[in-house]
């Protein structure tokens, strides 16, 4: 008696002859036809209908060899034939197989067939490479349902602070062999930890860039090198990867600019003697010119707030600005929306819901004098309601400078790095403050590296904590 029982599976007039053994060992279906005790389990034969040939040599493949042959082109056919005949080995290798230009077809064919591991592995691909997803065809033509799910998938996870720079501090809890250029914080903890990443080495010692977060992305574009040469350089950093990519370059080198987010684009908006912008689609990952600002402005800031883009302070090349622009990327126009009646530069920009804070800063009145002997030694916030246009003063951090700051939103609060000058000495050192919206309180956290310099303070989702 043979010592290996061949089985005849007979599909359109094909007949492919297969170990009963291996059958049994790869296939739910045939495993329990032939535990069955049926008439048809005691036959050498099993025809089968309304699948494809070739999906079924895939799968006779993988039952003889363990390996099968992933193609685009036959996809369907084979999930459709593993799903059938219950392969499921195949169906779990199709989880590590899951790329961008298969992603969609794979989800279309999920739902058909109804495995639900391989949905959920194609909704995290989709979330976690979003921006590429963007750019595929078929991911745009998937239901608007679907795509913003996807997109408000990637606004979930653990909210962590991240601080890029250039870090040589050995104040962290380890001893740090070499420079770090990704820190998160450690709420729980309270304290600083690298992060398992560094800069990409084309912006290591980049001054004077822009930057924002979109889409759960970091950006950082433009600047300028210590040699002074400005760049137009762009990289976006994936915290649910963890790892930096180069997008498409601006077509204006700049430097000294503001980098927002508006309704899923891009905008960088004027620059050192610039008062061009141009807009960043991430589906196209190209950028283009828009409506220019009035004049060129320097020690400016620029923010979105309600689907618009507000800039205030800084100087022209004749006068400091005393006007609020206001661009709309709808009717691509910038207004003059009212004019103040103090004078603000070097500030940074916030806005939650219809309301600007300027974030430290110097601050003159409209005549000419500053306001206060210690302005630029205070670090004040001051709020402005785009509805209201009502401007209100809130509780300032004596000591500690408006100047060379960083900050972000942030859970219930505005998280600043700033500098504090001691009376005494002059000497300063970095610190890591808080300013709660809704108290209006100030708090201050310590253990934050003493040395570092060209500090960006952002906020981003990690699927979990790395």
């Amino acid at each position: 008696m043979s010592s290996e029982e061949i089985i005849a599976i007979i599909i359109d007039g094909k007949t492919y002859n297969v170990s009963k053994s291996k059958l049994i060992e790869k296939s739910d279906y045939f495993k329990a036809l032939y535990n069955s005790g049926m008439k048809e389990s005691e036959e050498g034969s099993v025809q089968l209908q309304g699948l494809s040939a070739h999906g079924l040599e895939l799968i006779i493949e993988f039952i003889n060899t363990s390996k099968v042959h992933f193609d685009n082109e036959t996809l369907e056919d084979l999930v459709e034939t593993a799903s059938f005949l219950q392969v499921s080995s195949i169906l779990k290798l199709l989880l590590s197989e899951v790329k961008v230009d298969n992603c969609v077809e794979l989800y279309k064919l999920s739902e058909i067939y109804g495995i639900t591991d391989l949905r959920n592995a194609c909704l995290r691909f989709m979330v976690c490479h979003y921006h590429p997803m963007l750019r595929r065809q078929e991911f745009r033509h998937l239901p608007n349902t679907l795509r913003q799910q996807v997109r408000e998938m990637r606004l979930k996870g653990t909210a962590v602070l991240v601080a890029v720079g250039d870090f040589f501090s050995t104040s962290l809890d380890q001893s740090l062999d070499e420079a770090w250029s990704m820190l998160r914080y450690d709420e729980v903890g309270q304290r600083w930890l690298p992060l398992a990443n560094s800069l990409p080495p084309d912006m290591v010692n980049v001054r004077g860039y822009g930057s924002v977060v979109l889409n759960n992305y970091l950006f950082i574009i433009g600047g300028y090198r210590m040699t002074s040469q400005e760049i137009s350089a762009a990289h976006c950093y994936n915290p649910c990867k963890n790892e930096w990519n180069q997008i498409a370059p601006m077509n204006q080198k700049r430097s000294n600019f503001k980098l927002v987010a508006v309704s899923e684009k891009l905008y960088a908006v004027g620059g050192q003697s610039l008062c061009n912008v141009e807009c960043y689609n991430p589906e196209m990952d190209w950028w283009s010119f828009v409506a220019s600002m009035p004049d060129p402005l320097v020690e400016f800031s620029a923010c979105e707030c309600k689907g618009m883009i507000y800039v205030m302070g800084g100087y022209t090349t004749r006068d400091r600005n005393m006007n609020i622009l206001r661009y709309c990327p709808t009717s691509d126009a910038w207004t003059v929306l009212e004019s103040c009646e103090l004078h603000i530069r070097k500030q940074q920009m916030v806005s939650v819901e219809d309301t600007i804070y300027l974030v430290g800063g110097c601050i003159h009145e409209k005549g000419g004098s500053r306001k206060g002997s210690h302005t630029e030694d205070m670090l004040t916030i001051q709020s402005y309601n785009v509805n209201t246009r009502e401007w209100l003063h809130l509780k300032e951090n004596t000591s500690k400078s408006g100047l060379n700051l960083t900050c972000t939103l942030h859970n219930d609060g505005i998280y600043i790095i700033s500098r504090d000058i001691a009376p005494t000495t002059s000497l300063e050192h970095r610190v890591f403050l808080k300013y709660n919206l809704f108290s209006d309180m100030w708090e201050a956290f310590r253990r934050f590296p003493a040395f570092g310099q060209n500090t960006l303070l952002c906020s981003l989702y990690f699927p979990n904590i790395i």
